[in-house]
């Protein structure tokens, strides 16, 4: 479990396309500190086991599900990932919770840069649209965000120069394309409008409706 919340920004040091995966090794710090063999590190919001490491590397492997899933398959050498360990229970939940699992990939279609902030719009999957709601909780690579409007297949998000300054999206431009994570509590509750029973559910009730 994450928060939203980015750490430092690394940059990817190597790529080895192996059968079925993907090995990438980043160039970061302050993650670093304290790592462990089989700890969890979100790149981009795709949560990540730490499966070696030095002194200012750690590697991870991406399988062809993750790979085609997220935008990680389309990183090269050089890019720069947004980084964040995995929360620890006590720590401050400053952002929101957020899985480390990746929902769908969106495109940034408009950028709007003012004196005080930027503005992002970003074109979602339709399959996602039911999960964003004005005020509501978003993932964009990793970055907690609060969404400020929402269409029929978009919602914008504005960014403080805060988030400029320790995020990649500065870096972002209109068509790039970014990992998006819907809100856990919409996602749960979307799940269970899905049950056409609303009484206590038993063992029995649920395999007589089917989700055995």
């Amino acid at each position: 479990m994450f928060t939203g919340i980015i750490e430092e920004i690394g940059k990817v040091g190597r790529i080895e396309k192996r059968s079925g995966y993907q090995r990438t090794t980043i160039q970061a710090k302050k993650v670093l500190a304290g790592v462990k063999i089989g700890d969890s590190i979100s790149l981009d919001g795709a949560c990540h086991t730490v499966v070696a490491f030095d002194e200012d590397t750690f590697a991870v492997e991406s399988v062809d599900e993750t790979l085609r899933r997220t935008t990680l398959g389309h990183r090269q050498v050089g890019h720069l990932l947004n980084l964040e360990r995995s929360l620890k229970l006590g720590d401050r939940l400053d952002g929101h919770l957020v899985s480390g699992h990746v929902d769908g990939v969106g495109t940034i279609s408009r950028r709007s840069d003012f004196s005080d902030n930027v503005l992002f719009e970003v074109e979602n999957p339709v399959a996602l649209s039911p999960y964003f709601a004005e005020k509501g909780s978003v993932t964009v690579d990793g970055i907690s965000l609060t969404v400020i409007s929402v269409t029929s297949c978009s919602f914008s998000v504005t960014i403080i120069p805060h988030t400029l300054t320790v995020t990649t999206l500065a870096h972002k431009r209109t068509g790039e394309r970014v990992n998006l994570e819907v809100d856990l509590v919409a996602r749960y509750l979307e799940r269970l409008t899905q049950f056409p029973y609303h009484g206590r559910l038993t063992e029995s009730k649920i395999k007589e409706m089917g989700f055995e």
